[in-house]
This record gives C-alpha cells, sequence and structure tokens, in this order.
C-alpha cells in the first residue's frame, strides 16, 4: 500500500494539483503548448479534420482523466487534497511559508485517504 500512496503523491498531489496551480500562477500552461505545437505538426503531416479535431479537446479529456483518477485512489478526500495542492501552488510565488503549509496539508489529506481505502 506504501506504492498507492507515493503514486498517489506524485502523480495527482503534486503533478495534477500543486504543479498545476505553480504553472497557472506563473501564466502559462506547458500542456497546452505542448498540444498546440504537436496539433500543428501532426495537421502538417496528415490535414485530417477528425484529427484536428481530436487536439481541440485532448486537453479536457485529459483533465477528466486525471480528475477520475484522482478519485478512484483518494476518494474524496483525494480530490479535497489536489484542490488544497493546487492552491499551495497558487500561492506558493507571493507567500512561500503559507505555501509550503498548504502542501504539507495537502500530503497529510492524501496519506488520509490512501490509509482510508486500506481499511
Amino acid at each position: 500500500m506504501a506504492k498507492k500512496f507515493h503514486r498517489f503523491i506524485w502523480q495527482s498531489v503534486i503533478g495534477l494539483g500543486f504543479l498545476s496551480g505553480l504553472w497557472t500562477s506563473v501564466g502559462i500552461d506547458p500542456e497546452g503548448i505542448l498540444i498546440s505545437v504537436l496539433g500543428s505538426a501532426v495537421s502538417t503531416i496528415s490535414p485530417d479534420p477528425a484529427l484536428r479535431a481530436l487536439f481541440l479537446i485532448l486537453p479536457t479529456l485529459l483533465l477528466i482523466g486525471s480528475v477520475i483518477g484522482a478519485y478512484r485512489n483518494g476518494k474524496m478526500p483525494g480530490l479535497i487534497s489536489v484542490l488544497v495542492a493546487y492552491g499551495a501552488g497558487l500561492v506558493i510565488l507571493s507567500s512561500a511559508i503559507i505555501g509550503l503549509v498548504l502542501l504539507g496539508l495537502a500530503v497529510l489529506l492524501a496519506y488520509y485517504s490512501t490509509r482510508k481505502r486500506r481499511k
């Protein structure tokens, strides 16, 4: 179960929550940039409209998949921990102390959510 806890922390809390909040506070979206570059490269190779439509809905599909994965691993406390981690990423640049406290709280909530599922 420790493996599941570490995977949930790194993928959902740190990856989906904290880093998404950090990128939002900085003002860039690396996923959007990567998808647009990949989409333009693929459209020059194959100008199929269905393929272009896939690249338009791909960010939404990835977000939905990530949220569903976070819910499956941590249920409602897991989703709350991801939201708290997102808030930590948003405020980490303006107040490092508050950001680190929120990130610690998110990790504790994630630990609680994976521990609760074990029983």
